[in-house]
């Protein structure tokens, strides 16, 4: 049973940081894939980013903002987000896929993925 911890979300002004930290119990998270997502109110889940076997990626509205990283002794899986703005408001939710994963599907795919946290509230005043 995989189960997935989002922490670190707050109230912040705009150009403010922030740390997110994703704990994952039941999955070693230096043997799987695994993604942020966010989700703003009355809308879906955007792709924030994703660190799989080949490379980390970011959303290109966050690229040079945002920092995904894991910690494998700790397997904890992390978002740093500098400069925030209003617009990076949304609940932050990491996932983590199924294994195996499926080709063709991408990781920037909320379907890519099986297992998801319960979320952490960013807002971001302006």
């Amino acid at each position: 049973q995989v189960h997935l911890v989002e922490s670190g979300g707050g109230l912040v002004q705009a150009g403010g940081s922030l740390r997110l930290s994703c704990a994952a119990s039941g999955r070693t998270v230096s043997s799987t894939s695994m993604g942020w997502f966010r989700q703003a109110p009355g809308k879906g889940r955007d792709f924030v980013a994703a660190i799989t076997w080949r490379a980390t990626y970011h959303a290109d509205s966050v690229q040079g903002r945002f920092t995904m990283s894991r910690d494998n002794a700790k397997n904890t899986m992390y978002l740093q987000m500098n400069g925030l703005q209003p617009e990076d408001t949304g609940d932050y939710i990491c996932a983590l896929p199924e294994i195996p994963t499926a080709s063709f599907i991408l990781y920037t795919d909320g379907q890519y993925y099986h297992y998801w946290g319960q979320g952490t509230q960013v807002t971001v005043s302006s």
